[in-house]
């Protein structure tokens, strides 16, 4: 039986990449989706390594999750001024092109603040098992590269200020586009050190 939640498939071939939108399968093509990017890259740069902290690196990134954020900030499940204008004239088949563009590239490595990383580590690769915290690992991977069948992003190498605010976003409720409320429910249990000390440890990680 079809799934009738969005969803995409773990396939990158060729260039391109396979989504489900609505029961209907989306092709991404990454060629086109590199020309609709321009309007992307004031924020995301050009090939979507972001040297602004306060935006994402769309570089590398599982496809599949960036198409359910485009899809999730048009429907508005996910809200962000900079971005609801962007996304409001995008078809599915717009986002699935971006999403195989961006997935193509090559994230760039960032850089941490190693002694904030220390903590960083501890918390990312055990959590706090005092406090409830679940390991980032367990969802992310041990390198931070995501697992794009569970649909969890990658990452390794962003920008330590968006994670940052993506985590009080989440504990703050300001984000609840999480399935089952995975990320809201580790976010409340974390720490304004822990949220920093991990932040900076995913900024240092190698994509």
């Amino acid at each position: 039986m079809k799934k009738t939640l969005i969803m995409a498939l773990a396939v990158m071939t060729f260039g391109s990449s396979a989504v489900w939108a609505a029961d209907v399968e989306i092709k991404g093509d990454a060629n086109a989706g590199k020309t609709k990017s321009a309007t992307c890259a004031a924020c995301h740069g050009a090939d979507g390594n972001s040297t602004n902290p306060e935006w994402p690196k769309l570089a590398g990134q599982n496809a599949q999750y960036i198409f359910k954020q485009l899809m999730d900030f048009k429907a508005q499940k996910r809200v962000n001024a900079s971005m609801a204008p962007m996304v409001a004239n995008l078809t599915p088949q717009d986002m699935a092109d971006l999403s195989a563009y961006f997935s193509s590239q090559k994230g760039t490595p960032g850089k941490a603040d190693q002694a904030k990383a220390q903590l960083g580590s501890l918390v990312f690769k055990g959590g706090n098992n005092a406090t409830g915290v679940a390991a980032c690992a367990a969802c992310h991977g041990p390198t931070g590269s995501g697992n794009p069948a569970a649909n969890f992003p990658a990452l390794s190498g962003h920008q330590n200020t968006y994670v940052k605010n993506q985590l009080l976003a989440f504990r703050q409720g300001a984000r609840a586009n999480d399935a089952g409320k995975m990320m809201q429910n580790v976010a409340n249990k974390m720490s304004d050190a822990e949220m920093d000390a991990v932040a900076e440890y995913i900024a240092g990680l190698q994509r």
